[in-house]
């Protein structure tokens, strides 16, 4: 009996299990549109790439536009705030639009850069009726409080000038006495109601243009500096309301509390008081992001991996997207740009292709002496336009072990931690690249160099600014290499357990401390009932983590390309798979000599966290990868030879031979002719001596 009991028992979790998916699935698949921060049943303008500029620009309406990225914790944060501000202002919209793009999706990566959109969020507004193309005006506001947004929109409602004002847009400004005291005993075909406000006030504002789509009303503002006015109508608070009806009757509006919502909301309910049908067009919103989204079916991983994939997808993501915002590199920004390239030349751990174009753009910024480098000049580099041979970044983005459960779920900023964390082991077991050209020998360069980073370039400016302050606080204490790799660690558990259960969290994967005891039973122990990390543990497994031998290729562009070279290869040698993986091609850099220090504690820890054979079997999948990659890279560059560092064909050197003996055998011509030319000059003008 007891077998059976414990096969009930097994089974009834696994059905609680499989309910709880399909309950998740289903209501994923229900609200769909929750698979990006903003969708067509929230009451914002979607933009993208394709209308952009059509909308902004000579638009009847204004516009306050939220550049935003689906990675940035701090904007999935803001949605619920946003949201709720376009729809507060609904009623505005013949006046001024509340729009957002998302920056993170790729088709818009061009123009979020053009609009110069460095950091995220960003809020930028832009006039109405604008004849050129303008990349608007940013957001000065003290917070990003609802109530200040929406003053602020009022603000710059009212800066507009004549010629660019929206044609819808109601006056704002004050009315004059007179015009008020007109009414008084007047018949009129519809209401006028009059704020009385304060100066600072924005209540009669906002009524106004709460107002603004309603037939049969006027409402109009006066201040309290107005004395005589209101002592005539008997004000004698502010704010308030004084209503003239259409039969030519007038009195003060009783009003429990004295708020916008209660003037607007009574205003409303006048009889005859009706919303006009609006002529405006509604922007039509794609879904087709969403749906992809929906459908795009989730990797299989192995979380005790680390994947080039998201390596490669993050360095791609830095050098085309982040960089791209600054059209102009100087000053503190260029010299953060070369120590970090430098750092990522000597120690990521990519193959051939991507390490050369590392090496080459850290070269080629070192030494250009130049003050200000364009952008577009990096970027062509990246791309390789130049065609140097066996030089290569891949162009697309492919999470694997840093995909989310949506698009707004990790993504970038869980493989640039990925990146960091590869970077700090790396300066470790590779002594011979300590010393960088132009750096000191501090055991804190890399740290520092990611720090500035981080300060310069990374879009979320909360998370910098975050980073900044633990970098202040505890940095200085960094003495060794193998203190920065537990410093580092340290920080970004104190970042899950900050932003565990935030709206950022993914469901799926939860922020927890790291590594878990599954990862790491050895990393975790108990003092007296209180947990405690063990971290020479975590400082070996850290490094073994993040070590060569632990990187995964699956997903990666070097599987796209094996499995593209894989059938020929396979038909020419069936044993190609076995051969062993050059030396030149296990990273990008040349192979060390392993200390045996660092073999101990690797070996050490692999007793405890991996088995053997599945160890054995990964490695000899990578080397078919790389095997299969080297056979595609020799055939489409074929004999390279390496001259500065610059990969030139045979076809290349032949022509520079060429070259240069037409040119030799120029000048010799050029010579002899002029050497004739001076013997006849001098037999023709010297004259003997007589």
């Amino acid at each position: 009996m007891a077998p059976c009991g414990r096969g009930e028992r097994r089974s009834r979790r696994a059905l609680v299990a499989l309910t709880a998916t399909v309950t998740f699935l289903v209501q994923l698949l229900r609200q769909g549109h929750a698979a990006r921060l903003y969708s067509s049943q929230d009451p914002v303008v979607i933009l993208e790439a394709d209308g952009a500029k059509g909308l902004l620009s000579n638009s009847s309406a204004a516009w306050v536009v939220e550049f935003y990225s689906s990675w940035c914790g701090h904007c999935v944060n803001y949605a619920p705030t946003w949201k709720a501000l376009a729809r507060d202002v609904k009623d505005w919209e013949l006046a001024i639009r509340v729009g957002v793009m998302d920056c993170a999706d790729e088709k818009n990566f061009a123009i979020c850069a053009e609009y110069g959109i460095h950091f995220y969020p960003t809020f930028r507004y832009f006039k109405a009726l604008a004849t050129k193309f303008t990349t608007g005006e940013n957001y000065k506001g003290p917070n990003r409080e609802l109530q200040t947004v929406r003053q602020i929109m009022i603000d710059f409602l009212q800066n507009h000038t004549t010629a660019n004002k929206p044609p819808a847009c109601p006056v704002l400004g004050v009315a004059s006495s007179g015009s008020i005291l007109s009414l008084l005993g007047k018949q009129q075909k519809h209401y006028t109601a009059v704020i009385f406000e304060r100066e600072l006030s924005y209540v009669g504002r906002e009524v106004i243009l709460d107002l603004m789509q309603y037939e049969n009303i006027i409402v109009k503002r006066m201040l309290d500096t107005d004395i005589k006015l209101m002592e005539k109508l008997g004000i004698h608070s502010v704010p308030s309301c004084y209503l003239f009806h259409p039969n030519g009757s007038h009195g003060l509006m009783y009003m429990q509390k004295p708020l916008r919502s209660f003037f607007s909301s009574y205003l409303k309910s006048l009889s005859g008081v009706t919303k006009r049908l609006s002529s405006h067009n509604t922007v039509p919103v794609k879904q087709k992001g969403e749906i992809t989204s929906l459908v795009k079916p989730r990797k299989d991983f192995d979380r005790s991996k680390v994947y080039m994939a998201d390596l490669e997808s993050g360095l791609h993501y830095l050098l085309r997207v982040e960089l791209a915002s600054h059209k102009i590199l100087e000053g503190p920004e260029l010299t953060t740009l070369k120590d970090f390239v430098t750092v990522l030349s000597k120690l990521f751990p990519g193959q051939q292709p991507v390490v050369k174009l590392l090496e080459t753009l850290q070269e080629w910024l070192v030494s250009l002496p130049l003050d200000k480098i364009p952008y577009d000049a990096i970027l062509d580099l990246v791309n390789n336009k130049m065609r140097i041979s066996g030089m290569f970044l891949t162009n697309r983005i492919e999470w694997v072990g840093c995909q989310g459960s949506q698009p707004q779920y990790r993504g970038y900023p869980c493989s640039l931690w990925t990146l960091f964390h590869s970077l700090t082991v790396h300066a470790v077991t590779r002594p011979e690249m300590r010393i960088f050209p132009g750096f000191d020998n501090s055991p804190q360069v890399v740290l520092q160099v990611i720090r500035q980073y981080i300060h310069h370039f990374f879009g979320c400016r909360e998370c910098a600014q975050h980073f900044e302050e633990m970098a202040k606080e505890s940095m200085y204490k960094v003495a060794t290499l193998d203190d920065a790799i537990l410093w580092l660690w340290r920080k970004h558990n104190e970042v899950n357990s900050r932003l565990a259960g935030a709206p950022s969290e993914d469901p799926m994967f939860p922020k927890v401390v790291w590594p878990t005891p599954n990862h790491c039973p050895t990393c975790h122990e108990e003092i007296q009932g209180l947990h405690t990390w063990k971290e020479e543990e975590v400082l070996t497994f850290l490094k073994s983590h993040y070590s060569v031998d632990n990187i995964s290729y699956r997903y990666s562009e070097y599987e796209l390309q094996a499995n593209k070279a894989r059938k020929p290869a396979l038909e020419s040698n069936e044993n190609e798979g076995k051969k062993q993986v050059p030396p030149q091609l296990g990273n990008g850099h040349k192979k060390q000599k392993d200390n045996p220090q660092n073999l101990g504690q690797n070996s050490k820890h692999s007793a405890l966290t991996k088995q053997g054979n599945s160890d054995l079997a990964n490695r000899n999948q990578k080397r078919i990868y790389l095997d299969q990659d080297t056979a595609s890279l020799k055939k489409e560059f074929k004999q390279s030879v390496s001259l500065f560092g610059i990969g030139f064909s045979n076809v290349d050197m032949s022509l520079c031979v060429m070259l240069y003996a037409a040119s030799c055998f120029f000048l010799m011509i050029m010579y002899f002719y002029f050497q004739m030319r001076s013997k006849k000059w001098k037999t023709r003008y010297v004259c003997p001596l007589v």
